[in-house]
């Protein structure tokens, strides 16, 4: 197959050099990159990774192609797909289409033949950075240059948060769950579907009062992109949301959002927790689990006090806050995704005990 050439460039000058895939055109992004070996349609519709061009480490992406089910949300998000490799030729009996007729399909622009292994080196020493994928052989360099090095995402939380509130309603109701969107994923709504609860869905700035007026059980904040400190209005809404007193589970951006509502801080991770081989301590029942996770950024240990609550699980690698047990307030939260751990030996996923906190 005959492929034209495309490059890559990285604020810090260096510069790749790949055959295009996907669509083409100019895309700046910042670089992340992402451990998993499988569920790269998901990666793509995954709204943590919005604004974002992603760089798969492992060597080979396609091999069991794309459909029409396995989207994480409604949409693509990712701006920008770097592979070492893609299959063209897939197999699989759920397949509808080909990874390069997907990015197609959802204007994500593609790279692929360049050095993966070396661009992850690059990002694991120097941290995430800003760079851009170009298919233009005639582009001016030392503008593009100005631009990657200027880029910000602004208010992804406003982006990929629904406009009016959806509901799902349980086959059998036990429980009514109102979820604030920050970026919210199919599979949060799917978990809580099939243990009976009915879900609202709320845009991000739904007030306490209009939740209070959905006479909801409990409430469970999304996961969903950007540096959570950008999000002001947000935290400022969910700490009257938090005075509720209702049953509380935060995910990811949503375990951040929490965290800062009640006085911790957050920092920037060097190049963030992203794949489906995180190790987390659970430091009640002192095991280790391994979990999938998507993020640049960690809520402060130090900024936990003993008022607040309690750091529930820590990252094996890093030891930062992975979890939280909230002692002012009926609520926890968990850096990673809770449907992941589904193991013989951890029968019971962060969602059965939120479950559990409906019951009382």
């Amino acid at each position: 197959m005959m492929m034209s050439k495309g490059k890559l460039l990285l604020a810090n000058g260096m510069e790749f050099e790949g055959e295009c895939f996907g669509a083409e055109g100019t895309v700046i992004g910042e670089i992340v990159f992402t451990t998993s070996a499988t569920g790269y349609q998901e990666t793509l519709s995954d709204p943590d990774y919005h604004g974002q061009i992603v760089a798969q480490t492992f060597p080979l992406i396609g091999n069991y192609g794309t459909n029409e089910e396995d989207y994480a949300s409604g949409k693509c998000h990712a701006k920008g797909y770097l592979v070492r490799e893609w299959c063209d030729t897939p197999s699989n009996f759920r397949m509808d289409d080909n990874i390069d007729h997907f990015l197609k399909k959802h204007h994500i622009v593609g790279l692929c033949g360049i050095d993966t292994r070396r661009l992850t080196h690059i990002l694991r020493e120097n941290g995430v950075m800003n760079g851009a994928i170009y298919t233009d052989g005639n582009i001016d360099k030392a503008k593009l240059l100005e631009e990657i090095r200027s880029y910000t995402i602004l208010n992804p939380v406003a982006e990929v948060t629904v406009e009016e509130p959806y509901y799902y309603p349980a086959a059998e109701e036990k429980y009514r769950v109102a979820v604030m969107d920050y970026g919210c994923k199919k599979s949060m709504i799917d978990e809580l579907l099939k243990r009976g609860c009915s879900v609202t869905l709320l845009p991000a700035m739904t007030t306490a009062e209009e939740i209070k007026q959905l006479e909801a059980d409990g409430i469970v904040l999304s996961d969903g992109p950007g540096n959570p400190d950008d999000n002001v209005k947000e935290i400022a809404n969910l700490k009257s949301i938090a005075g509720l007193g209702l049953p509380m589970f935060g995910v990811s951006l949503g375990h951040q959002l929490l965290a800062l509502a009640m006085g911790a801080k957050t920092v920037k991770l060097k190049h963030g927790h992203r794949g489906a081989s995180q190790p987390v301590v659970d430091l009640t029942q002192n095991r280790t689990f391994v979990t999938a996770q998507n993020h640049g950024y960690a809520v402060e240990n130090e900024s936990i006090t003993v008022d607040m609550g309690r750091i529930s699980h820590i990252n094996a690698n890093d030891k930062t806050c992975e979890g939280i047990q909230y002692t002012a307030i009926p609520a926890f939260s968990v850096q990673f995704q809770p449907n992941v751990i589904q193991y013989q030996s951890a029968p019971e996923s962060e969602y059965d005990r939120f479950i559990k906190m409906l019951q009382k």
